[in-house]
């Protein structure tokens, strides 16, 4: 089982435009770990909702002689074969994270949009989730706005073998993108942009958010709360049904997120019950009446591969050092490999 689930990331000494057809890159070796001196993105995303994601994006992405890459690069001169023909591919890692238990989940309590904070059983399920995923290539992190899928993304990052920082990004003013500039150029190599957006907050629950779950059933009787909870278009009073979360979460993931993974760029999310069924029901193609029955467990990393358009479901881990579904792909293999490789160079002789 010691074989398991990294991906090779190709090694650009300069990158050139990257857009929603591919990435182009161009390629020199010069040292066993190759980062990018600089690059422009170019990026056609749409610019809907409250959050101005796609300039969010390019204020991290876009690169100069003074600020570069935060793709993950991981490379030796042995593998330019194995680089070529992974720019041919394109493949890429999508994982998906649902949120560790809420304060307001151990309370049993109806959560919605309320920015309710990790319980310490949720501290404890993100770190796990991160261990699970720690030889997983992660290039890009997207989330909702909610702090409970942020503390999820950035603990089980903590965990990655690659010890990249995530840095979330800031693009609501002037100010706000001027205040929070890096500006050393080996501090952006080192880095890794999330991209917080309120399309992957969970489903707005309405007049149900801050009820205790068993009082509104006994209120209302277990067949309405369950028709409010399980349908796929009866909304709560006052909120949002499973088919309303979906359109504006499936939009985001199409517009801003499958670009990325288009482009050979591999991607994180850490996000909801609802909004992660919604994408779900996109990857997998599902019906409305097979989304509801679709349970996911808080903390469990779930693993597709995006390759030449389409999504392969490899499921999830038993554990941080089991191949299981992950030794499926070849280029995983290959990833782990090298960041053995890269403990090795490291250590202390």
């Amino acid at each position: 089982m010691a074989a398991a689930f990294h991906q090779s990331i190709g090694t650009p000494h300069s990158l050139g435009h990257v857009n929603n057809s591919g990435l182009h890159q161009e390629f020199a070796i010069s040292s066993v770990r190759l980062i990018s001196k600089g690059f422009e993105v170019d990026i056609g995303l749409s610019k809907r909702g409250g959050y101005n994601s796609s300039q969010r994006i390019l204020s991290v992405i876009r690169a100069s002689a003074s600020q570069a890459s935060v793709i993950d690069m991981v490379s030796s001169p042995s593998h330019t074969k194995a680089n070529d023909s992974r720019k041919k591919s394109n493949e890429a890692a999508l994982i998906l994270i649902r949120h560790g238990e809420s304060l307001w989940n151990e309370k049993n309590l109806f959560t919605g949009c309320v920015d309710v904070p990790l319980s310490k059983k949720g501290v404890e399920e993100a770190i796990e989730a991160g261990k699970r995923i720690s030889n997983i290539p992660v290039d890009m992190i997207y989330t909702s706005a909610l702090i409970r899928a942020q503390m999820t993304a950035m603990l089980a990052m903590t965990q990655h073998r690659r010890k990249k920082v995530p840095v979330i990004m800031h693009n609501e003013s002037e100010r706000a993108r001027a205040w929070s500039q890096i500006f050393s150029e080996d501090t952006i190599k080192q880095t890794i942009p999330v991209v917080a957006d309120w399309r992957l907050n969970e489903r707005m629950y309405g007049e149900l958010q801050g009820l205790n779950k068993q009082e509104t059933a006994d209120r209302y009787g277990k067949e309405q709360v369950h028709e409010w909870r399980r349908s796929y278009d009866i909304p709560p009073p006052n909120g949002e049904s499973l088919e309303m979360c979906a359109q504006r979460a499936v939009a985001y993931f199409k517009d801003q997120i499958e670009p990325q993974l288009l482009a050979g760029k591999n991607v994180m999310i850490a996000a909801h019950g609802n909004s992660l069924r919604s994408i779900i029901m996109y990857l997998d193609k599902l019906t409305s009446q097979e989304v509801i029955s679709l349970e996911l467990s808080t903390g469990i990393p779930m693993l597709y591969i995006s390759k030449e358009g389409k999504f392969i479901r490899r499921g999830s881990p038993a554990g941080p050092a089991e191949a299981g579904v992950y030794a499926y792909t070849k280029s995983l293999a290959l990833y782990r490999q090298k960041l053995d490789e890269m403990v090795h160079w490291c250590a202390p002789s």
